[in-house]
């Protein structure tokens, strides 16, 4: 995760992760509009790229969640791009 908000202010944070084939992109974009869903009562205000699962954009506001194939993530390199980002550790649930 990617904390922005030092350096923009369309977003305060970034999640970026990947998925090994569309399949498993798709899954990893829908447990975590559950889980949000679930735990905080937000939706995404859009989704992008769904169907084609190579890059899963979905846009909650002050939170942004990326979720590529691994060639989009290299190809992209979000990391790179928002280097200036501080990176925050996340922890699964204990």
């Amino acid at each position: 995760m990617l904390d922005l908000t030092a350096i923009t202010s369309f977003a305060d944070y970034f999640v970026i992760c990947t998925g090994n084939n569309q399949k498993q992109v798709q899954a990893i974009n829908d447990e975590i509009n559950l889980q949000l869903k679930r735990q905080a009562r937000e939706l995404p205000n859009s989704l992008e790229g769904y169907n084609q699962a190579e890059w899963v954009l979905s846009d909650y506001g002050d939170l942004v969640v990326h979720i590529f194939s691994p060639k989009a993530r290299d190809y992209y390199d979000l990391e790179r791009l928002w280097r200036g980002a501080k990176v925050v550790a996340v922890t699964g649930p204990e």
